[in-house]
């Protein structure tokens, strides 16, 4: 019988699973983090609680928050389980699993009173997200939109908002008027200069209601950047039956992540931070390259193989990147018109950690779904495709394998594979994207103009051509044969 996962039920855990090496109820809070999904309990969440175990840090326990009705499904089955997290490491050849208990609490989801009561703690000294690619209203050129509908409507009612943002303005606010330090605000989130951009939202957003306030959090608030790694596919029956049937414990959500971690963050942190040095995090004076090179290189790379496989009816990520036409393809692509604009970190170059993301990538224990590597493209594709190809259409590269990249995700949006079979809807946006997808068959520039996605790099002759005559193959010859004329 698997031993249901729960803070009573730590002595009774099989030798294989470790529990937390530390007195839980001795645990401080001292950050409150919005978003509590899969990644962060393999990544933030992890850290944590390995530093914990080394008897550092006891005053910087986690305390959830979330403002979406869907986060309500799993801080119940959290709460049964005392915020605590069944978390398998995987590699190709071993699994190390282990409870994580570095989260103390988790406040009732889009309570603005309760949130707003424990951001404005002294104790709380960090603030971190993890909200999505999509979820830092953003406009297709990276800047704050003010026309967003949420925006508005936290601009219209701020002493009651329901966004991220707002919550952590009245709250900033409260603590000025108590003489309380500003917390931290700490993007954990896959975005170029993530804690830049959290702050132009932050700030635009108080702009909009009290330009002086705004401009004081812009002066006096720290929103470091960082870079956040670890392959972390969605939990689903098999993995709660793996954690039942292979380590006997009943985990409502357990996580399965990669083994492979890293965390690079700006040292910026005036109210103090956790020592996480300590359990391998690089702190750095400037994330920027650290930066280039994941979003480029890995995420990229995801979102250039998801497509092709799905088309293909390819289930795996594991399976696509061995596939000898998309594993030619990602490789053309990245060494031609990617990794020539991407600089050297100290610890590695650009073509080796290629060579590691391969790696990564084939690694069968994670059983990483193409579906969820295609899944909220209209949000990804800004982020991971649109700025390498800016970059290469500025540096004179070529651009052919981007642009087939594109039209790849193009071909998929209009929702059927190659087989004929019914792509289910997959996209926020998936509505707006396959009535667009459908009609670029024959107009490939309707494509290319949606000005959220591309921004003014759609209107560049180049890349109209060179997707133009990627789509046109897509559909005239397939999948198979356009990858292969590319590759050849």
């Amino acid at each position: 019988m698997a031993i249901r996962l729960n803070q009573n039920s730590l002595h009774d855990l099989p030798a294989t699973v470790a529990a937390p090496g530390y007195a839980r109820a001795a645990l401080g809070a001292g950050i409150v983090h919005f978003g509590v999904g899969n990644f962060h309990r393999a990544h933030q969440a992890a850290y944590l609680d390995a530093l914990f175990a080394k008897g550092l840090g006891h005053d910087w326990a986690i305390v959830g928050a979330g403002v979406m009705p869907g986060e309500e499904r799993l801080r119940s089955v959290l709460e049964a389980q005392d915020w605590l997290t069944l978390h398998v490491a995987q590699s190709a050849g071993a699994s190390e699993a282990r409870v994580i208990g570095s989260m103390i609490d988790y406040l009732p989801i889009a309570d603005g009173a309760a949130i707003v009561a424990r951001l404005v703690d002294p104790a709380i000294r960090i603030v971190s997200l993890t909200v999505t690619e999509g979820g830092y209203f953003l406009d297709a050129e990276g800047g704050f939109d003010p026309e967003h509908p949420a925006i508005l409507a936290d601009t219209l009612n701020p002493e009651a908002p329901a966004t991220v943002f707002g919550l952590i303005i009245k709250a900033l606010r409260l603590r000025r008027e108590a003489g309380t330090a500003p917390f931290t605000v700490m993007s954990c989130d896959n975005l170029p200069h993530n804690g830049t951009l959290t702050r132009g939202t932050v700030v635009g957003l108080a702009r909009l209601v009290d330009p002086s306030f705004a401009d004081w959090i812009a002066s006096s608030v720290a929103f470091p950047n960082g870079m956040v790694d670890r392959i972390t596919p969605a939990t689903s029956d098999r993995e709660r039956a793996l954690a039942r049937e292979e380590f006997g414990v009943a985990d409502g959500h357990p996580v399965f992540s990669e083994d492979f971690i890293q965390w690079v963050l700006e040292d910026d942190f005036p109210q103090g931070r956790p020592p996480l040095e300590a359990v391998g995090v690089t702190f750095v004076a400037d994330v920027t390259p650290y930066e280039h090179m994941k979003l480029r290189i890995l995420n990229a790379s995801h979102a250039m193989l998801a497509y092709p496989a799905a088309l293909l009816g390819i289930t795996y990520a594991h399976d696509a990147v061995v596939h000898p036409l998309i594993a030619a393809m990602l490789g053309k692509i990245q060494r031609e018109e990617i990794i020539p604009g991407v600089a050297q970190v100290p610890e590695i170059t650009p073509e080796d950690y290629f060579g590691i993301t391969l790696r990564r990538f084939a690694n069968p224990k994670i059983a990483d779904t193409i579906a969820r590597l295609c899944y909220d493209g209209a949000n990804r594709q800004p982020k991971f495709i649109v700025p390498a190809l800016r970059h290469a259409l500025d540096a004179g590269l070529v651009i052919d394998g981007l642009a087939l990249a594109c039209a790849l995700w193009c071909r998929y949006c209009a929702g059927t594979r190659e087989d004929g079979s019914v792509i289910e809807p997959n996209d926020p946006a998936w509505d707006r994207l396959n009535a667009v997808a459908l009609a670029a068959r024959r107009e490939p520039g309707l494509w290319l103009a949606q000005s959220d996605i591309y921004g003014s790099l759609g209107k560049d002759e180049r890349l109209q051509a060179a997707f133009a005559r990627a789509l046109d193959a897509l559909w005239r010859d397939g999948v198979e044969a356009t990858v292969s004329a590319f590759v050849a």
